[in-house]
């Protein structure tokens, strides 16, 4: 019985066969007069090698380089207890002009072409979104209540000192690093919110490391650093709208008045559907689910982009405005950062790399700038925390470390600069400067609450 029917498959598939290659014989006889002849390259000519060099093969091979890079030096750099972020962002400069570009030139025009660079760029907007929905499930507003006196005493010292000293600085070099037709308020205001910028996942994820996360202190650096990251962005967003509209005006007034109905809208209209759309969030989130959240977070960016902010802070406001349970945001925070935090992240610290130039701090000069721009930062944020804390009442060993942990920067930094860098407002030696800032400022913080916690662990 096997034997029969593996005949008649046999016969079968042979017969089927060669009624194709009739039919395709059949056809090419009776339609072969007036048809152009289709020029086929010759093997000799590596026809597969033209293949291998289109956008698409392109794209995969950076991809692949991307990924393994920032996924190497990420573990590299959780041996040495420091966040994963500082070797995801180191593997983006290792990968740009200032080492790739310096040592093997060819190597990287071949690997990152210019024009492959616009879809690069894209890819990294689209993981900052995701990235910056996390952020806002991660505020969790009945905490900002319980701890608010002492979080909004702290986090807003902590941004109103560095500030302060960010326009200062912006004084001094305007002149010499500001991008020409750049207005002094625009850089000024950018440096202030560049120096003011708190990381608040790179915080908690230090904190949870080091096991402080359900401590008194603990909860109060998350709470500040929320508070922090709220007002850091709604000014951002106000130096955004300023910048695009022109200046303060009836555009500006139109800008603002949108923005607060969105707000509303968002609000008091979105939220209480989503609370009966999405549930509880007890049972598993649905296919249907995810793809709604995904909507109203792409919706909501859409909407700031189209009033000329941007549309990460669309995508944080969709992520604030989720139903607070915490199951549903803990389903909704590992289903997406996975794609965000292991593939599209990673495109967005090479594609910070491409655009920082080391070499462009090519004089001792240079380098005093920029080690200024660091020290000031310090001074500004970590101490202007201590203060502050000292003040609520807070030891001066918990204020140090409350200060050191509000100095961490990280990629909410370096989302910030990208913004300032897209609009002008930072010139690639600035931007560079900049980076750099929030790369030691971000490595500092881990040996520094080491040195001063570990003692009373023991």
């Amino acid at each position: 019985m096997v034997r029969r029917r593996a005949f008649v498959y046999t016969i079968g598939i042979a017969i089927s066969v060669a009624a194709i290659v009739a039919a395709l014989e059949l056809g090419e006889i009776r339609f072969a007069s007036g048809v152009p002849t289709l020029t086929v390259a010759e093997p000799g000519n590596l026809q597969h090698i033209a293949h291998a060099r289109g956008p698409l093969a392109i794209l995969i091979v950076q991809l692949l380089v991307i990924i393994l890079a920032t996924q190497l030096l990420g573990s590299v750099s959780g041996l040495v207890r420091q966040p994963a972020v500082i070797g995801e962002i180191a593997a983006g400069l290792l990968l740009g002009p200032s080492l790739l570009g310096y040592l093997w030139p060819a190597g990287y025009a071949a690997l990152f072409p210019a024009a492959s660079l616009d879809v690069l760029r894209l890819l990294s907007q689209i993981g900052v979104i995701l990235f910056m929905f996390s952020v806002g499930l991660d505020l969790d507003v009945q905490h900002l209540r319980q701890r608010a006196p002492t979080a909004i005493a702290v986090s807003h010292f902590s941004i109103v000192v560095p500030f302060l000293l960010g326009v200062l600085l912006a004084i001094a070099l305007y002149r010499s690093y500001a991008p020409g037709g750049v207005p002094f308020r625009a850089f000024g205001l950018f440096m202030g919110i560049a120096l003011s910028i708190t990381a608040f996942p790179v915080l908690a994820r230090v904190l949870d490391e080091r096991g402080l996360t359900r401590t008194p202190l603990g909860s109060t650096a998350i709470a500040c650093a929320a508070v922090d990251d709220v007002t850091a962005w709604s000014l951002l967003a106000v130096v955004v709208t300023l910048v695009t509209a022109g200046g303060v005006g009836r555009t500006l007034a139109s800008m603002v008045i949108a923005l607060g109905v969105v707000l509303a809208v968002m609000v008091w209209i979105v939220r209480p559907l989503l609370a009966t759309m999405l549930g509880s969030g007890t049972a598993t989130l649905s296919r249907t689910r995810t793809a709604l959240t995904l909507v109203v977070m792409l919706a909501s960016a859409l909407t700031t982009e189209a009033l000329g902010i941007h549309a990460l802070f669309g995508a944080f406001l969709a992520g604030v405005i989720m139903p607070q349970s915490a199951e549903l945001r803990r389903q909704l925070r590992e289903r997406l950062e996975s794609l965000s935090s292991v593939f599209l992240l990673p495109i967005f610290f090479a594609f910070t790399g491409l655009r920082t130039q080391i070499g462009l701090l090519n004089d001792a000069w240079s380098w005093i700038v920029c080690a200024g721009i660091v020290l000031t930062a310090i001074a500004g944020k970590l101490v202007g925390s201590m203060l502050a804390a000292r003040w609520t009442g807070s030891s001066w060993r918990d204020a140090f470390i409350l200060g050191t942990l509000m100095n961490t920067r990280g990629l909410m930094e370096l989302i910030a600069l990208n913004v300032g860098y897209d609009l002008g407002i930072l010139s690639p030696r600035m931007f560079t400067m900049l980076v750099v800032m929030a790369l030691v400022t971000t490595a500092m913080t881990g040996p520094l609450l080491d040195a001063v916690w570990r003692p009373r662990s023991r």
